[in-house]
């Protein structure tokens, strides 16, 4: 009787211990969901976020599993910040701009009229002090933001009749997000919020006079030569666009230090090739836009180009006096730029000068 009964006791233990490892590692796995600001697998933007799930799953050797929900499957693209900062997702992927309504200084992490290039945005986020300021202004919402994304310089945007001066701005209900709408008001235009996959229809029904998206990759993809005849450049309002990959800082800090490892470096990898596959699709879905659908191809006027970046730089200061970490972020930002243009006037504008 002993025996037996030793026999059982040791069995049960063995169980309790088998089940002990199994709850240890299952608390070395994890799963998280992402949300995203885009419509699901969109060209570029949607197969980034896509890309960098599968990224972060395979390097992980499948320690964190990563499941993307694109704009509205899970909460509405415009409500992936809150959703991550209250942990109803664990990782989302947007831009700053978005929320700029929880603090104005949040603009400068994605793009700013007249600012930075992706080359530039990028050298400040890492090596600049800008991700650290980044970090610093997501930490009072439990989040915690990598570079995830750039769509390099974007196009002006469709419009429905011509710009050949300020005037014609005047009035103008015009999609564009971020200091850009901002901008456009004070020109006297109407700035519009709408996520991307409602541009179509706003702008085909006459709800907007014009949109910015992107640029010819993204563009053609939605279709909006379809819905707009004028196609605008340079845009002034984003030059090189960084998108963003947040984390809820609870889920972050659970992990270990190499899946933390694996998650920075899945962000970066993702920024780089982002922008890698945007400088090879826009040449080809601009040809496609002329050559096939015959879009008519606009440069913004000198004097228009001239007045925006004059209220640019009205609009940039008085977000800088607004608080004091606003004026922190503005003061290095603006003295890397200060820095950076001195060279890529030396280097990028001078060799593309040369090349013609």
């Amino acid at each position: 009787m002993k025996r037996r009964d030793f026999i059982k006791a040791a069995g049960a233990g063995g169980l309790l211990a088998a089940g002990a490892g199994q709850a240890q590692a299952a608390r070395g796995r994890h799963r998280w969901k992402m949300v995203t600001t885009w419509p699901k697998n969109f060209p570029g933007l949607g197969t980034g976020a896509e890309k960098l799930a599968r990224l972060i799953t395979n390097l992980s050797g499948g320690r964190i599993r990563v499941q993307v929900f694109g704009a509205g499957e899970l909460v509405p693209a415009f409500e992936v910040f809150d959703a991550v900062s209250r942990g109803t997702a664990e990782m989302g992927h947007g831009a700053a701009y978005y929320w700029k309504g929880k603090n104005p200084a949040f603009q400068f992490f994605s793009t700013v009229p007249f600012g930075l290039t992706a080359q530039e945005m990028n050298g400040w986020l890492f090596h600049g002090g800008g991700l650290k300021l980044w970090r610093e202004a997501y930490a009072d919402f439990g989040l915690v933001p990598f570079p995830a994304g750039n769509t390099g310089v974007q196009m002006a945007g469709w419009f429905n009749k011509e710009i050949n001066s300020l005037e014609d701005l005047k009035g103008l209900k015009m999609r564009i997000p971020g200091l850009g709408g901002e901008v456009l008001q004070r020109a006297g235009g109407t700035p519009v919020n709408l996520p991307g996959g409602e541009l179509f229809t706003a702008l085909k029904s006459g709800a907007i006079d014009a949109t910015e998206w992107v640029g010819p990759y993204n563009d053609l993809a939605f279709g909006l030569y379809k819905a707009a005849k004028y196609y605008y450049y340079p845009g002034w309002h984003e030059p090189g666009t960084t998108l963003e990959c947040i984390v809820n800082k609870k889920a972050f800090d659970a992990l270990t230090p190499d899946l933390k490892a694996i998650v920075a470096i899945a962000c970066q990898a993702v920024n780089e090739d982002m922008l890698a596959e945007y400088a090879t699709r826009n040449g080809e879905a601009l040809e496609s836009l002329v050559n096939e659908h015959r879009v008519q191809l606009r440069r913004l006027p000198d004097g228009v180009l001239e007045r925006l970046e004059r209220l640019s730089e009205t609009v940039v200061a008085e977000l800088a006096e607004r608080d004091a970490f606003a004026r922190r972020v503005f003061d290095s930002y603006r003295g890397f730029r200060g820095r950076a243009t001195r060279w890529t006037a030396l280097s990028e504008a001078a060799y593309l000068q040369a090349r013609g």
